[in-house]
């Protein structure tokens, strides 16, 4: 797979998740396979006021190359800067824009997955990037819509090929569902051949290196965006190199293997903030997804749970029974679930499809990604 004039094999993207993609979490998955491993979302709007935070984000480690990062933004002109900053000044190899993003904070300010229902907007946006980003290759990640009443994923597809995007990922759900139900992978197929011109990524529902080759092979995709399936799992990079290749070999690691990882991961995380306490108290939030399946006492599980030194994580861990296999039937859902009650808005904002204001608090005045 060709994005821009970087060669993909295996076809296959980690997704951009905030507080998760970060430099440690992404050299553990980018040991196991090939691929590219995008950073966790980053405000244009932070990055050209080089916000020390942010700048701190998009930190890489010498071993990742190509270099991905993913920005959102609201304002054109913003977005423009952010792209032209990277660009002159070798920050990425690649840039992803960020229009499917469902939470609230995102898309109440007309922002993620709302904005593509602005047409014309998003046809400044993407025309913004494109001109600023030099020789790099801008892709988009958008979702199939806000709801059912509204999809935009055709649309947006048509025009992202018009402005010259290197490639689309399509999380095969609306905004309304967030995270729940069933992706809709029929809505890949359909954007595929809408957009024959330039890849289409399909993203939902890849809890296995086989889910990944079924959906190439059920919608014709040209590659997938792995998210939630990944959670605990690095490793999941290794099978899907090796299912791409024919391979049927798959990682099973042991109890004590992933307890390894586990801190590796927190001496990361350790390393990446520079304050201990900090990072293994942003580490806890994985050790529930690095130990399902396994068989583990309440109260070493509270212990991980609630570590607040890379010691006393070590000692935690050192309870576990290392020599307990690798659980059956693991390849299920992981993170977030559930479906929104609505989407948040800005005001009229689904008047009028086709008009380019930029809401008046659009460009998030919080820092950060």
């Amino acid at each position: 797979m060709k994005i821009g004039p970087i060669g993909v094999w295996p076809p296959v993207v980690l997704a951009p998740m905030a507080g998760i993609t970060n430099s440690p979490f992404r050299v553990l998955c980018r040991e196991q396979g090939a691929g590219l491993f995008v950073c966790e979302m980053i405000t244009t709007r932070a990055l050209v006021e080089r916000n020390p935070k942010t700048l701190r984000m998009i930190r890489f480690a010498e071993s990742e190359t190509p270099r991905s990062i993913q920005l959102y933004g609201v304002d054109p002109e913003t977005v423009g800067r952010a792209v032209k900053m990277i660009a002159e000044e070798d920050l990425a190899d690649h840039i992803d824009l960020n229009f499917g993003c469902p939470v609230p904070k995102v898309t109440r300010r007309g922002g993620g997955s709302a904005l593509p229902y602005k047409r014309n907007l998003l046809r400044r946006i993407l025309r913004e990037a494109v001109a600023n980003a030099g020789a790099l290759p801008v892709t988009m990640k958008m979702r199939k819509g806000i709801d059912d009443d509204h999809l935009t994923y055709l649309d947006a597809g048509r025009i992202a090929v018009e402005e010259g995007v290197a490639a689309i990922a399509l999380h095969a759900r609306t905004a309304k569902q967030h995270y729940g139900g069933v992706a809709d992978w029929e809505a890949i197929a359909r954007l595929k051949e809408a957009v024959e011109e330039i890849p289409v990524l399909g993203n939902g529902d890849i809890w296995s290196a086989d889910d990944a080759v079924r959906m190439v092979a059920e919608t014709g995709c040209d590659g997938v965006v792995v998210g939630r399936g990944c959670l605990g799992r690095p490793w999941l990079f290794a099978d899907l190199e090796n299912a791409f290749n024919g391979d049927d070999t798959r990682t099973r690691p042991s109890l004590g293997e992933v307890a390894d990882t586990m801190l590796r991961h927190a001496q990361g995380l350790t390393e990446c903030f520079d304050q201990e306490r900090y990072a293994i108290a942003d580490f806890r939030k994985h050790v529930g997804w690095y130990l399902k399946g396994f068989t583990v006492g309440g109260a070493v599980r509270r212990e991980l749970a609630t570590s607040e030194s890379l010691d006393g994580l070590r000692e935690s861990l050192a309870k576990l029974d290392r020599d307990q296999p690798w659980p059956p039937n693991t390849d299920t859902p992981r993170g977030k679930s559930g479906e929104r009650a609505k989407v948040l808005l800005p005001d009229g904002w689904l008047d009028d499809p086709w008009d380019c204001v930029v809401p008046d608090d659009a460009e998030s005045d919080i820092s950060g990604g």
